[in-house]
């Protein structure tokens, strides 16, 4: 959708059931992709948060206020063409996981990164059966070959609309464990946002932080929970 500066020209959006999900109409007719392909969602929730997006339009179309027509589309045509590919991006996290490396110094940022990043290393362990190495400071460790093992098989048996929003899930946040915790409901999204952020927050509460700093904190943050909004529309159920 990059480059477009086009206006509206529909007046009815719809959603009809179809072959394999659920379609977006503009005044009858079918949303496409970039690629041309047609724009079928799994689900009606998913297909409902695209229409909303194109109902919202006013004037000229603006993309950058359609994070799920943005994501649907990716979906369909990068992720489900390269998903073993996009898999591996994806569970390669869970080598470098973040919550895995702890700070040495000082006490009181070593203190909240366990109290926040523990109960989600043991949750992960329970759920899965894996265990994880802790490491001080920022050189690679490597992590059992049998956690990485378990994990890179949950991430491969995503859907290709699933896989999209975990890209960013786990991209935003740095852990696959956070993006596993969301998978699973295992906490809030906003508390599973705030525990990637333990060292920016400790650093801002020490040192301050620049309007650029917190820009961009701002985006990531609203890139994170509109995936989990995108992953959680990708899981309901037609009513």
């Amino acid at each position: 959708m990059t480059g477009w500066a086009r206006k509206v020209f529909w007046k009815d959006v719809t959603v009809q059931a179809g072959p394999g999900g659920h379609a977006v109409l503009l005044d009858g007719r079918p949303l496409r992709t970039p690629a041309r392909a047609p724009l079928v969602l799994p689900t009606l929730a998913l297909a409902d948060m695209v229409a909303t997006e194109w109902r919202a339009q006013a004037g000229t179309i603006r993309p950058d206020s359609m994070p799920a027509t943005r994501a649907a589309n990716a979906a369909i045509d990068k992720v489900r063409v390269s998903q073993a590919e996009v898999a591996a991006l994806v569970s390669a996290y869970g080598e470098t996981d973040l919550l895995c490396y702890r700070a040495s110094s000082p006490v009181g940022l070593c203190a909240a990164q366990a109290a926040t990043w523990d109960p989600l290393l043991d949750w992960a362990a329970q759920r899965y059966g894996v265990t994880w190495l802790r490491v001080e400071g920022v050189m690679p460790a490597n992590q059992p070959a049998a956690t990485l093992s378990m994990l890179q098989n949950e991430v491969a048996r995503l859907s290709p609309f699933q896989l999209t929003a975990m890209h960013d899930l786990v991209a935003m946040s740095g852990s696959l464990v956070i993006g596993l915790a969301v998978l699973e409901s295992a906490d809030t999204p906003e508390r599973l946002w705030q525990a990637s952020r333990i060292d920016e927050d400790w650093q801002a509460r020490h040192w301050g932080q620049d309007e650029d700093a917190q820009q961009t904190e701002a985006n990531r943050r609203e890139t994170f929970m509109q995936a989990e909004r995108f992953l959680n529309a990708c899981r309901a159920s037609d009513r």
